[in-house]
Formats: C-alpha cells, structure tokens, sequence
C-alpha cells in the first residue's frame, strides 16, 4: 500500500483531502459512498497503481476533508462540483470512474455535465432510482451513530452496521473496516469519520425533493442547478462503456432495477457479487476480475 497525500481548495474555500497511487498515464478516479471515505478503495487502487494513476478523494464532510459550515452544501450537486474541481486543478480531462453508491450517483452526474470526459465508469451497487426501504433504512442511521469508547466498541458497532451486507467475515475483518469508519476524536476516542449534518442534511432534503419529483412528472422542470431531479435523466447520458457492479443481496440495488438499467442501456455490463448486499468492496475475487477485465478493454493503461 503506497500513496501520497494532497489537499485543495473548494470552489467555496475548504480545505479537501486526496490519495494518489500511481504514476500511469490515465487516471482511475474513486468515489466514496455517502458515509464513506477514501480508506474504502486501499485495496482497489493498490491494485490498480501499476498500470494507473488511481485518485481517491474524501468528500466535503469525510474522513481529513473539511466539514462544511453550511450543512445544505452536503448535496451531490456540490460533491460533483469538488470534484471537477479536482480534476481541473491537476489538468486531467479523461478519467475513468469507480462510484460507491453515492459516488456512483456522482458519476451519473458527471456523465450528464461533461460526458467527453468520462471514458467508463463502475458503479459500485447504485441504481437511477432507490427502493423506498432502502432509502428509509439509509435516513435513518445516516449521522446517529451512538457514541462508543474504545475500539472493541467501534469493532462491534462497525459489525452490527454492516453484517447483514457482508455475513461470514471474521474478527479480523472488523477490526480493519473500523479503522475505515472512525476515527479518534480530541478525546482519544473512536467517532464516525464523518460529519453528523450529513445525515441532517438528508433528511431534510426529502420534502423538498419529493415536490420537485412532482413538478418533474407535471413536465414543469427537470432541473435544479443543472442536476436532473429524476435520476434516470442523468443515467441517460452514461453513453460510455459502463459496469454495474451488484451484491447479490442488496436492498438498493434490486434485480428489477438491473434489469430496468439494462432495458435502457443494452450494453450495460453487469457482474453479480455472491453473498454481499449494499455495497460490495470491490476486494471480492469476483468484483475486483470484473473491474480490472473491464477497465483493460474500455480505458486499457497505454493512451
């Protein structure tokens, strides 16, 4: 595991973190789901840095980026927004895209701002549109995390968060998945690597969400800020060579709507991850062959 870390400047002033592994000529950019961090794609990008140079950015809020003062900026819009600025920034005009569920909406996103610019993506367990279980199970835990006070804890809370999407791993695994979800606080104690307002946020998102849903419908508008409030407008645009990665077992992620992305999109590329739901690590044996099999056919290493 070999990285350098960098920092830069938000449109609006924060201060944002990045991994970089690899010097390849063409760039892998991962994207985190939306309590996650960086720390998400160590397997991943180490195995990709020999052949790539592999991006993997903590969103506004995560992991050593800085929370946002203003808790309504926490909105995919904004996300995409960092991460252009990102790109620019280091003069890169073609990536490759791997998102995590909210990373894999962001690569919908980009897709539909500047689609030249995405030359494949993978989306990691993420749809254009989520079951309303789901959705409801996610809002309720997003930022309410209760407090623990050592790592034994962290462990175990860690475990009862995501078991039922990942059954059958050992202690060992746990203890390394909460190094990935907390981090000690001024108090020497573990806490989600994530600001809470997040998960407010969210929430409070929903009601006006549900009256632009509406006025979509009507035909009355499509867009708010250039994002598409019906996200299958935004999966539209996904003309590029695209992977849909899929835990077996995920409520997000359902067999209809696979099957729903690939009526839209014939050449859909889809691989089934056995015994994980939402969403897969992309350490699996069979998500990681899919990946790279993928990306040496779409977005080979030499340009």
């Amino acid at each position: 595991m070999s990285y350098t870390e960098h920092r830069y400047t938000s449109h609006d002033g924060l201060s944002l973190y990045y991994r970089a592994y690899g010097e390849g000529p063409r760039t892998v950019l991962c994207l985190p789901g939306l309590t996650r961090n960086s720390r998400d794609f160590t397997e991943l990008a180490t195995r990709l840095a020999d052949r790539y140079r592999v991006l993997s950015p903590d969103l506004r809020g995560r992991g050593f980026s800085d929370h946002d003062p203003n808790p309504a900026h926490y909105a995919p819009g904004t996300y995409v927004r960092d991460v252009w600025t990102l790109l620019d920034g280091l003069g890169i005009d073609e990536v490759a895209v791997v998102g995590t569920s909210l990373g894999g909406l962001m690569a919908m996103l980009m897709a539909d701002q500047q689609p030249r610019r995405l030359a494949a993506a993978v989306l990691n367990d993420i749809g254009p549109e989520l079951p309303k279980a789901a959705m409801a199970r996610i809002l309720e835990y997003v930022g309410r995390r209760p407090p623990v006070e050592d790592w034994d804890a962290a462990t175990r809370a860690t475990r009862e968060a995501y078991e039922l999407a990942m059954p059958g791993m050992d202690d060992a695994f746990w203890a390394d998945h909460a190094r990935r979800s907390y981090r000690e606080n001024p108090d020497g104690k573990p806490a989600p690597d994530m600001d809470p307002a997040i998960g407010d946020a969210a929430r409070k998102a929903q009601g006006p969400l549900k009256v632009l849903r509406f006025l979509r419908r009507l035909g009355l508008v499509k867009r708010v800020a250039g994002v598409p409030i019906d996200l299958w407008d935004a999966f539209a645009a996904m003309t590029m060579p695209t992977l849909l990665v899929h835990g077996a077992l995920s409520d997000v992620l359902t067999a209809e709507i696979v099957a729903k992305m690939r009526a839209r999109k014939p050449d859909l590329e889809v691989a089934t991850v056995p015994g994980r739901g939402h969403a897969p690590m992309l350490d699996e044996p069979e998500a990681r062959a899919a990946i790279e099999a993928f990306l040496a056919a779409h977005y080979p290493p030499a340009a």
